[in-house]
């Protein structure tokens, strides 16, 4: 069994980092930008997106144990 334990500020950036992903295309979705702002909302998002992965890819892989 692998167990996973994480620091309480590692976990809050980890959820609100994905929840702002979730806001952020249930905004896209909505229809009420104007494809311009559609376009810098969406590279935005793919560049905080990317940023904020692989970061917290990391901390999960170094909370990982084997028990």
């Amino acid at each position: 069994m692998t167990t996973l334990t994480l620091k309480f500020p590692t976990f809050g950036f980890i959820v609100v980092t994905r929840a702002a992903l979730g806001a952020g295309i249930g905004l896209l979705a909505a229809g009420r930008l104007t494809t311009q702002q559609r376009q810098r909302a969406g590279l935005a998002l793919v560049a905080i997106g990317a940023a904020t992965t692989v970061p917290a890819v990391l901390a999960v892989l170094r909370g990982r144990s084997e028990r």
